[in-house]
């Protein structure tokens, strides 16, 4: 029996598959990042914190849902599918159910992205209008993003800058630089996700005329692009303490490294299903990654 098999259409575990949970750390890394370093200048506002986790992982949701339902309406998920079950083309949720269930998450994240505009002010009402829009257009619209290989910039800039840095300034009133440094490993290793998924589905993205990166560049350049934000994720931490904007203690990340390193090999190495574990790695590492790097934040932002 397939696991499709296995789940009544329309349940609570359907929709649980649409959210994929297992990319939400995506969206929550940032946010502890970026409260990490707010923590250490002693202006931890806890109730903003909360605010921009909830609008982080509706946003991410919301890119999960968009990702289900509009990659099967354009072909792109089929039976010949090599990652995790989607449940529109498995016929879980029909198409819509799914738009409804976007529309319902895009509202939830405005809302409450109104208290973050209430305390940052119109930038934060630019930011978030452009969040909105992008979560759709990652793959719906007439150019979606993630068809033509702007995909990595959208991941890097909001799950990685913007995440980081808004986060940041929300809760201290003001721009951090050590907060856009924070943001690189943290937008590395998001895009890093990414990068797996593309790298697995290459062949049939290019039957689905997906033009991502790798489709333009060739599975080389993908796993190339994987390791050199590896560099990048651990270069960073060196960099903050080399510059006396951090003590030591932010090398805490180094400890996960012979992790990314093995993950680099094995994404080199390996093909098609078999990258469904490493792209589950890659989340799992940003998590252990992001937890140690918020701890060395917190104790050595000067």
């Amino acid at each position: 029996m397939s696991r499709a098999a296995s789940i009544p259409r329309g349940s609570a575990r359907a929709w649980l598959l649409a959210v994929r949970p297992q990319t939400l750390p995506v969206s929550m890394v940032p946010v502890a990042v970026g409260t990490a370093i707010a923590a250490a200048r002693a202006e931890l506002r806890p109730a903003l914190a909360l605010a921009c986790l909830g609008v982080s992982l509706l946003l991410q949701i919301a890119a999960n849902l968009a990702n289900d339902v509009f990659d099967f309406e354009k072909g792109a998920d089929t039976e010949a599918r090599l990652g995790p079950l989607r449940v529109t083309q498995a016929g879980l949720l029909t198409p819509r159910a799914m738009r409804a269930g976007l529309a319902v998450t895009l509202a939830l994240a405005a809302a409450l992205g109104l208290s973050l505009v209430w305390v940052g002010g119109w930038p934060f009402l630019a930011l978030g209008l452009l969040a909105l829009a992008s979560a759709v257009a990652y793959t719906g619209g007439p150019y979606p993003l993630g068809y033509n290989g702007l995909g990595d910039v959208f991941v890097f800039a909001f799950f990685g800058v913007v995440a980081v840095v808004g986060t940041t300034a929300l809760q201290t009133g003001r721009y951090e630089p050590v907060a856009l440094a924070a943001a690189l490993p943290v937008g590395a290793l998001s895009t890093a996700v990414l990068v797996v998924n593309n790298v697995r589905d290459h062949e049939t993205d290019v039957d689905a005329g997906k033009r991502t990166l790798v489709v333009r560049f060739g599975r080389n350049f993908g796993v190339f692009e994987y390791v050199m934000l590896m560099v990048l994720a651990y270069a960073t931490p060196l960099g903050l303490v080399a510059t006396r904007a951090a003590t030591p203690i932010a090398l805490l990340p180094a400890l996960t490294l012979p992790f990314a390193a093995r993950l680099c090999l094995a994404v080199a190495e390996e093909r098609g299903a078999a990258l469904n574990a490493r792209l589950a790695s890659t989340a799992k590492l940003m998590v252990a990654y992001g937890g140690l790097f918020a701890v060395g934040l917190f104790a050595g932002v000067r």
